[in-house]
């Protein structure tokens, strides 16, 4: 099935890289149907650990309304802590309140330069990570 994502209201630039990305894996689960209201994608490094480092897991959860797919929020988890470390969010671009947070850091509005810059970033990263096969487990849940 086609995904079309709205982008007039994105306020980061998500290219349609990430967005057929999301696409393709979505359709590998033969999704989204006819009654799916939102789709969170899982991504992680089965390896990954705060003893050995790894890939951070990413969550991304896009939500359907008239037809067109809408990016909810994309989440980076990083380990934190000792001695008893704990799976925190260490980035989050929050679309759907217009924030973006960062670990120690508060939040900042989506729009703002530097997020941008940083999200251009970022998502260059998780592209090329996707591309490299560094997660093995990749997970769709519906709603």
């Amino acid at each position: 099935m086609k995904m079309i994502f709205t982008t007039e209201k994105l306020l980061l630039p998500v290219t349609t890289d990430l967005q057929g990305k999301l696409e393709q894996i979505a359709n590998q689960h033969d999704l989204p149907t006819a009654s799916t209201r939102a789709l969170t994608y899982n991504f992680r490094d089965a390896s990954y650990s705060a003893e050995d480092g790894g890939w951070h897991p990413v969550e991304i959860r896009i939500e359907q309304h008239q037809e067109r797919w809408h990016f909810s929020y994309i989440t980076d988890f990083s380990y934190v802590g000792y001695p008893y470390p704990e799976l925190v969010k260490e980035v989050d671009f929050d679309f759907a309140n217009g924030e973006a947070a960062f670990l120690y850091m508060p939040p900042q509005p989506i729009s703002d330069t530097n997020v941008i810059d940083f999200y251009q970033m970022w998502e260059l990263n998780f592209m090329t990570y996707l591309h490299m096969d560094v997660y093995d487990e990749i997970t769709i849940t519906i709603d």
